[in-house]
């Protein structure tokens, strides 16, 4: 590290400002969005890098959670990584992301995660691919058929009300949801926040029986008219077809609908007809920072009861090095220093692991992990589940 580059928080108004400067510029942002976002992170979450006093560049951390089988594991987003023009090159994001890690591992904090405006410099910290952000669109047409159940949409059986944004009961259906889906949000107030306010378009808010709810902006851009689903939750197949009729029902005025989920996604699958298709697709990196924590505070499936011999190297983070046993009995893990580490991979390959978005046959087959027959059916065992995603970005 550079002992001439200092790390800290935001000391003043002066680093206020610069940093908003930087951050505007980095990211094509109008002058105002600083405060705003600012606000909404807690400026206590900035990170900055200043050498001589001038600020160089700086992020924010996200303290939230992710669900990850049954179980939401402490995890810092970190967003905003922005550095001034004039510092670009000259490796201050790899010491800002460097330093950023330590202070998080220090913390105890198991888990870290991002979207990557570039996958290199993330890579080079111990980042990789684990999750899917996959946007949606459908013709509100098409949601006129009928089910694969042989059950018409227009048959709506629960009732959809008008609800306050602010209301405790989208955030209870959300986690009733949530829980259920790898790689979700335990949602930052400042991800609720970016959910249900916007500076251009009313934002409406339903609630589908006590079973869901849907929030939303009617949109309108060169000339396609679109419902946009800020977030949505359906726990029961009642509520899935009353949310897919009521959006329907808006079709003598908007002509399509468009929402986040997995590649594997309830509203598309329910489709009569494949008139669904994928808009934008991005991944998202995951990093473990302290191995021995996030391995201990994950769910597993509760019908396992087997062990893994981890052998890890970290080049990053040295308390990360060495072996590990993961016992796993009842959907919870157990973790302890030792073994015959059996499986040998990096930080980026256990990532890819512990996320469950690559078997790990294939991630021997990638190169990522070293060939050991039965370790790798332990952990296709351990590590099975659904698809990792992300509804939201932050």
């Amino acid at each position: 590290m550079d002992s001439q580059i200092e790390f800290n928080s935001i000391n003043d108004s002066e680093d206020d400002r610069r940093l908003g400067e930087i951050l505007a510029q980095a990211f094509h942002a109008s002058p105002d969005y600083w405060s705003d976002y600012r606000d909404r992170v807690g400026s206590e979450n900035f990170r900055v890098l200043r050498r001589g006093g001038s600020i160089l560049g700086g992020l924010a951390i996200y303290n939230m959670g992710q669900w990850w089988c049954g179980n939401a594991v402490p995890m810092a987003g970190v967003a905003a990584v922005g550095i001034s023009p004039e510092n670009r090159g000259t490796g201050v994001a790899l010491e800002l992301m460097t330093r950023t890690l330590q202070e998080l591992y220090d913390l105890e904090i198991p888990l870290s995660a991002l979207y990557p405006a570039v996958q290199r410099l993330y890579r080079k910290v111990g980042y990789e691919r684990a999750g899917i952000h996959c946007q949606w669109e459908v013709p509100l047409v098409s949601l006129l058929g009928r089910d694969p159940a042989g059950v018409g949409f227009a048959a709506r059986t629960l009732s959809v009300q008008p609800v306050d944004l602010a209301s405790e009961i989208l955030r209870d259906l959300y986690r009733q949801q949530a829980c259920r889906n790898n790689g979700n949000l335990d949602r930052h107030p400042g991800i609720w926040q970016n959910i249900v306010q916007s500076e251009s378009n009313t934002v409406y808010a339903y609630t589908i029986g006590s079973e869901g709810y849907l929030i939303y902006t009617q949109e309108s851009k060169q000339g396609t008219s679109y419902l946009s689903l800020r977030d949505w939750v359906a726990t029961t197949p009642g509520a899935l077809r009353s949310l897919l009729t009521f959006l329907a029902n808006h079709r003598s005025q908007i002509e399509t609908v468009r929402w986040f989920g997995s590649t594997q996604n309830p509203l598309a699958f329910l489709l009569p007809e494949q008139t669904a298709k994928i808009r934008q697709l991005q991944w998202w990196m995951l990093r473990l920072i302290r191995v021995d924590l996030a391995l201990a505070q994950r769910g597993y499936p509760m019908t396992v009861e087997n062990e893994l011999h981890l052998s890890v190297r970290d080049d990053l983070l040295d308390g990360n090095n060495g072996n590990f046993i993961l016992s796993v009995s009842g959907g919870k893990g157990e973790v302890r220093r030792g073994g015959r580490g059996d499986l040998q991979l990096d930080s980026g390959g256990l990532a890819l692991l512990y996320s469950g978005l690559v078997d790990p046959s294939r991630l021997q087959r990638m190169g990522l992990i070293e060939r050991n027959d039965r370790a790798i059916a332990s952990a296709t065992s351990i590590f099975a589940g659904s698809e990792p995603f992300l509804m939201d970005f932050f």
